[in-house]
């Protein structure tokens, strides 16, 4: 019998926090739509907004190969338009500095800042080097692509904190 009253009791806990992730997501879901795909939570936004905006906020890599997250840390990136400064981490190290958009055109300043850990079977040249080179940039089905004229060199998903205590 006490093992059934427990078995209640965590499905009554489930259910709760599901309907209140629920409340969250409907509640966010009036500006945005969220689509989960694999591990990542991919945010498209409403077609009427525009899409310099669209850029603003923390991304994701989607790594390709293992090496992408080889010290154990997805990179990311946030962008602040107001500022027109980023921060972030390679996989490896924090990162940031300057970068300038106009229209589809994206360009990372030459004096990027970074902290000077070593990783261990991460290689983190190439990530840089690749930023370095952006100058354009698309947004396509909530995937952020960075890329050098045509050629995509990196793609980013939309962060989700999925910490419901911070939503509500």
């Amino acid at each position: 019998m006490a093992w059934r009253k427990n078995c209640s009791i965590k499905n009554m806990k489930r259910l709760l926090f599901t309907g209140m992730l629920l409340i969250t997501i409907m509640q966010q879901s009036k500006a945005h739509t969220f689509v989960k795909a694999g591990n990542y939570n991919i945010l498209l936004m409403n077609e009427n907004q525009d899409t310099a905006n669209t850029l603003a906020g923390r991304w994701e890599l989607l790594p390709v190969m293992p090496s992408d997250t080889a010290a154990g840390i997805i990179p990311y990136i946030n962008f602040d338009l107001q500022e027109g400064r980023f921060s972030g981490n390679s996989g490896c190290n924090n990162m940031g500095g300057k970068f300038s958009v106009e229209k589809d055109a994206l360009k990372f300043g030459e004096n990027m800042i970074s902290t000077k850990e070593i990783c261990p079977g991460y290689n983190e040249r190439p990530f840089l080097d690749n930023l370095l080179k952006t100058n354009r940039y698309e947004i396509k089905d909530g995937v952020l692509q960075l890329m050098y004229n045509t050629t995509i060199l990196s793609k980013w998903v939309r962060h989700l904190d999925t910490n419901p205590t911070r939503q509500i």
